[in-house]
């Protein structure tokens, strides 16, 4: 399955708005109506999930026993601070179709370049709000 970063962004901004303990555990899958997106099936949200897990973008866990998971899905828990960093660089909807021109023009990305990219424009921005 391919990875798509509209989705992981979508997905980002529903896990930042989950009402979890910080002291709990959630287990999420795509059947989760709280993370479910338009367009896209239980298993491509399972999938994605797993991928924001391995990205380091969200703690959890809790769903792994001798290495084994048990069934889709994830446990989570939070954001971790990679991940309010990736969804504060991508927040704005303006900023990301920006972002994703400069890299399909580009002819690719990783995560990293995507923000590192994003971070500039935005670094630009507030300079010239600040006047320097």
């Amino acid at each position: 399955m391919k990875r798509d970063m509209d989705l992981i962004r979508e997905l980002m901004l529903k896990l930042e708005a989950l009402p979890v303990p910080l002291t709990g555990l959630k287990a999420i899958d795509g059947h989760e109506p709280a993370v479910q997106v338009n367009g896209y099936t239980v298993e491509q949200i399972d999938y994605h999930l797993l991928l924001l897990e391995q990205a380091g973008f969200i703690h959890g866990g809790g769903l792994e026993n001798f290495g084994m998971r048990f069934g889709p899905g994830i446990g989570f828990q939070s954001l971790t601070w990679a991940g309010h960093d990736f969804l504060d660089a991508m927040r704005s909807p303006d900023v990301w179709d920006k972002a994703k021109r400069a890299a399909s023009a580009a002819g690719g990305f990783t995560v990293d370049l995507l923000v590192s990219a994003t971070k500039s424009y935005l670094e630009a921005r507030i300079k010239g709000l600040l006047g320097g």
